[in-house]
């Protein structure tokens, strides 16, 4: 099964789903699998007809089933300097390297070796493949997908989601909310800046405040919060405008994000800086230039996953890995979309989170057969 399973992900990683690019030749290759195994599959197109989820069902049309799911898009490799071509799969070392082998195609490889065995054995519970598009930039695809799925009343009961957790099992994660905010301001020359004004300059007013409510956010941190670090973070990610030393800046863009670990955090931090521009920045900028502006665009506001008392996807697991722990992790996945839905669900699947994103991701062999270990109990327990 190993063998099998490292040839489909040698195919996987072939296809160069970066999230700016379609994902079609991939979900065609997964549909036509999941046909010759008998799954019901339906590809479902993104308003660019550039992209698509995928949604697969093995055994009866029926409420209760399980979902496995993992997103098809990866991370881009420019300006990484790889040992290799990042889109070849090379084994070295007991480990399986290339962009996506951890993040995360080393776990839908491993449901589609995998999937003749379920469809042998599926009973009175349908088992379900879900594999999404752009969930590195905002979750797109699930949300979409999840909406399919409530629009048609299709109810599963339970949802594993195959990030990379070194197969430890995930009951929680914070919320991931991104944003872009764009400033709008007045061209000039440089040598008289009060002429003009500097959307650069504003920025960095912008984003000193952000920074300023990384105190306050420390100081909201619940009693009870088990995260690490266990307060809700704020990140800049990119600073953009302007277009030569002694011109004044009429554009500027920061790009940045908040991991909460509750809800009132995101709408303290969002409050904030709301009110922030409204009464400050907007104006000052308008006094010179009236139509200046600050606009916010939302990429994604994406759910955490809430850890919960029973959770029978947590349990299942634990019986089948033997282990009695959950965990919680402050990177953000799909799964809160399908908590959202009514499921249980729990995040588990092979490979680290450290080796996401970066040159030479890889994926230890021996956390591919633990996967496939797993998937074989969880195939058993569906003949049930």
């Amino acid at each position: 099964m190993i063998d099998e399973t490292t040839r489909i992900l040698s195919d996987l990683i072939a296809f160069p789903t970066v999230s700016a690019d379609s994902n079609l030749e991939m979900i065609a290759y997964l549909a036509n699998r999941l046909e010759d195994c008998g799954a019901s599959v339906d590809v479902l197109f993104d308003a660019s007809g550039q992209k698509a989820n995928l949604f697969a069902t093995l055994g009866p049309d029926a409420d209760g089933g399980i979902v496995l799911s993992g997103h098809s898009d990866v991370v881009p490799v420019t300006d990484q300097d790889w040992i290799s071509d990042p889109f070849t799969m090379v084994e070295r070392d007991g480990r399986l390297y290339g962009r996506g082998t951890c993040d995360m195609k080393g776990f839908i490889a491993a449901t589609l070796a995998i999937a003749p065995q379920f469809a042998g054995q599926i009973g009175k519970r349908p088992l379900h493949f879900a594999f999404t598009y752009d969930e590195e930039v905002g979750c797109v695809g699930a949300g979409h997908l999840v909406q399919t799925l409530r629009d048609r009343e299709i109810r599963p009961r339970l949802a594993l989601i195959g990030e990379p957790t070194s197969m430890r099992i995930i009951e929680g994660h914070k919320g991931c909310h991104e944003y872009t905010t764009r400033f709008q301001g007045l061209e000039g020359h440089g040598s008289d800046p009060s002429r003009g004004v500097n959307a650069v300059e504003y920025a960095v007013r912008y984003v000193s405040r952000l920074l300023d409510l990384r105190l306050d956010l420390q100081q909201r941190t619940p009693p009870d919060s088990r995260f690490d670090p266990p307060w809700t973070t704020l990140n800049i990610g990119a600073l953009n405008g302007g277009s030569a030393h002694n011109v004044i800046a009429s554009k500027a863009q920061v790009d940045w994000e908040m991991r909460p670990v509750q809800q009132a955090d995101a709408d303290h931090v969002k409050d904030t800086m709301a009110r922030y521009c409204h009464d400050v920045l907007l104006p000052a900028m308008r006094a010179v230039y009236p139509e200046a502006s600050i606009d916010t665009e939302v990429v994604g506001e994406v759910a955490g996953l809430v850890p919960t008392t029973r959770n029978e996807a947590r349990d299942i697991m634990a019986e089948l890995l033997g282990s009695k722990s959950a965990d919680l992790v402050p990177f953000g996945t799909e799964a809160g979309l399908f908590q959202a839905l009514g499921m249980d669900v729990v995040v588990c699947g092979p490979g680290s989170i450290a080796q996401a994103h970066k040159a030479d991701e890889y994926l230890a062999i021996d956390q591919l057969g633990q996967c496939l270990s797993v998937l074989d109990q969880l195939a058993a327990r569906l003949a049930d």
